[in-house]
């Protein structure tokens, strides 16, 4: 929608009048209120093109219209559509950019606004990477609403739940335990609710160690279970096929207010993720008038007449209160806080991503006589006995959709060759009893050297022979020495012959976990550097759990 802001209320009368004649001839009615610049008796009109995400869209419409009868000035056209904030953002970041910084391609429809207003800043900074003078340093709050667990109120009042603050512990529980309570997510590349949602599940169980990361993994494949391109193919679902999503509590006003069967009850998580924010973003390099325009807009935004459209629309003011046209909510209001680190909306997105996909896995495993030394923090057990472990744990954690294969490797081990299958790469849907036993039997060769350089150049060929572009396809290889087989490559010649048969166009990661203190990251790193993956070293080998979790989330561009 297009509104002006004029001189005169007289003209703006009879522009009215004018352009809604122009727009039914023109556009059908697509583009109320614009009139050529030449009939309106503006100097030189300015247009000012806006992009709201479509639950405030109606809202800013509203108030542009109002600032154009009321504010002194120039002629102003103002120019309001409803753009998904994904589309937004992989516009502004560019073609190339928007997919190497995972926001997807631009649909070829959504054009660059002079003025952005997604509902969350999470945006901007997933943008920051791109460019640092993409978007602004800071945006200011043109509302908020807080991101809730959806759940229908019969199945909430059901748990006890209906109206409390509900602890994430108690939720991750009842998904491991009820296979009746279906859960939902929106594509969190795509979704900031359900982006904000995983940051504070990957909060809570980071603090709870080892043992909730697992729960961690489990609450992710609970919510892919429901997954949805995007909420509203989501909340269509309930209340017969989805039990729980994460949304904001203005999506469970809003459906609501259309009078379902069931309704839907918006509980509060504790923690609380982080609300959304509506960030009022005017973009960088915008010519001085349209940059005027974009600021005098602002204060438009800020009167009460604008917060009773929020209210309609139900969102909340940035303070969080609610006024007399907003609807009963029981949720608890947590006011919005500092917006999430760039590396923990990295991270958690690179998690989901990992963990959701189809992946491709070998698994190789030092047996070299070193990995016989005990580790005291691990009440004596050895570096195998804890390498294996680790190993399980990881296993634990993969679904049937993976596929997985094992080796073990040592100078000679096997006829002259360093590296030994034990389990060919394979579906874990027939073999995962067999990757167990296997585990079972690994252990280390008294006096054994570590074969390290050829068995990651074998490993690497094994896995891209039969590269998948389904999945995710890598090489793990855990270790706790330097290469020391002296009739084997060296790491030079390794290095030449990884770059000689890399294919970018069939990326394999080659992520190598080294454990104990004779093995060092600048020792490891220079390989991923060119495969692509990460080196980890766990000083301490009783830590290695940790860090092989870490490892096996690794975003495939990392």
């Amino acid at each position: 929608m297009i509104v002006r802001h004029r001189t005169t209320l007289r003209t703006a009368r009879a522009g009215w009048a004018l352009a809604l004649v122009l727009a039914a001839v023109a556009t059908l009615g697509a583009w109320l209120g614009l009139r050529p610049a030449g009939l309106t008796g503006c100097s030189g009109a300015v247009q000012l093109s806006v992009a709201a995400t479509p639950e405030l869209a109606p809202a800013i419409r509203n108030a542009a219209a109002r600032w154009s009868d009321t504010g002194p000035g120039r002629c102003v056209s103002v120019l309001v559509t409803a753009a998904a904030p994904a589309d937004v953002a992989a516009a502004v970041a560019g073609p190339q950019s928007a997919r190497s910084s995972g926001l997807g391609p631009p649909d070829g429809h959504t054009r660059v606004p002079d003025v952005w207003i997604p509902d969350s800043s999470i945006w901007l900074q997933r943008l920051r990477p791109v460019r640092t003078d993409l978007v602004p340093a800071t945006a200011p709050s043109l509302g908020t609403s807080p991101v809730v667990l959806a759940m229908p109120e019969p199945v909430a009042t059901s748990l006890g739940w209906f109206g409390a603050r509900l602890t994430w512990p108690v939720l991750l529980q009842q998904l491991a335990t009820d296979k009746q309570l279906h859960a939902g997510i929106a594509e969190p590349d795509r979704d900031a609710t359900a982006t904000s949602a995983l940051l504070a599940l990957d909060g809570v169980v980071s603090a709870l160690g080892t043992d909730g990361k697992k729960m961690g993994v489990d609450a992710i494949r609970a919510f892919d279970a429901g997954w949805a391109q995007v909420p509203a193919t989501l909340v269509v679902r309930f209340p017969a096929a989805l039990g729980l999503a994460p949304l904001s509590e203005q999506a469970v006003l809003a459906y609501n207010a259309n009078h379902p069967g069931v309704r839907l009850a918006a509980l509060s998580l504790d923690p609380a993720p982080t609300a959304l924010d509506y960030p009022y973003v005017v973009l960088p390099r915008l010519p001085a008038d349209r940059a005027d325009a974009a600021g005098k807009l602002l204060s438009a935004l800020t009167d009460s007449a604008f917060r009773t459209d929020l209210d309609r629309a139900w969102i909340r003011p940035p303070d969080g209160s609610a006024g007399p046209d907003f609807p009963a909510s029981r949720a608890m209001f947590v006011p919005p806080g500092a917006v999430p680190d760039l590396g923990a909306i990295t991270d958690v997105l690179s998690n989901w991503d990992e963990i959701t996909r189809k992946a491709r896995m070998l698994a190789v495993i030092d047996v070299s006589g070193s990995m016989l030394t005990p580790v005291p923090t691990a009440g004596g057990a050895t570096r195998e006995q804890v390498a294996v472990a680790a190993a399980k744990g990881g296993l634990a954690l993969f679904d049937d959709s993976w596929e997985v294969g094992l080796w073990v490797f040592s100078a000679g081990l096997d006829a002259g060759k360093d590296y030994q299958q034990l389990v060919p790469i394979g579906p874990l849907t027939g073999q995962r009893d067999q990757l167990n036993a296997a585990l079972d039997t690994v252990q280390p060769r008294r006096g054994g050297a570590t074969g390290l350089y050829d068995t990651i150049l074998a490993g690497y060929q094994t896995v891209q022979r039969d590269w998948d572009p389904g999945r995710g396809n890598s090489v793990v290889v855990i270790t706790d020495g330097k290469n020391d087989d002296p009739a084997g490559l060296t790491r030079d010649q390794l290095l030449a012959q990884l770059r000689e048969v890399a294919d970018p166009q069939r990326p394999i990661q080659v992520i190598l976990i080294g454990i104990g203190t004779d093995v060092t990251e600048a020792d490891l790193s220079p390989i991923p550097q060119v495969t692509g993956g990460a080196a980890y070293v766990a000083a301490d080998p009783a830590q290695i759990g940790d860090i092989f979790t870490r490892a096996l989330t690794l975003h495939p561009g990392n």
